[in-house]
């Protein structure tokens, strides 16, 4: 599969907590961070949820 790049660009303070646990389940500590992850169907339901914080990348 391929992977993608995922940019967190927002802060996640005044986020329900819901949305700061999918941050860090994604690996994101920061604003600018960026990780890899596989294209699965889990990990894009997990950016699907955060859309509004992050930056994808193929």
């Amino acid at each position: 599969m391929a992977t993608i790049k995922i940019k967190q660009v927002k802060s996640k303070i005044k986020c329900p907590k819901t949305q700061k646990l999918t941050l860090e389940a994604l690996g994101l500590k920061k604003v600018n961070a960026v990780v890899e992850h596989e294209d699965t169907p889990a990990i894009l339901g997990m950016v699907e949820k955060v859309k509004h914080l992050v930056v994808v990348e193929k």
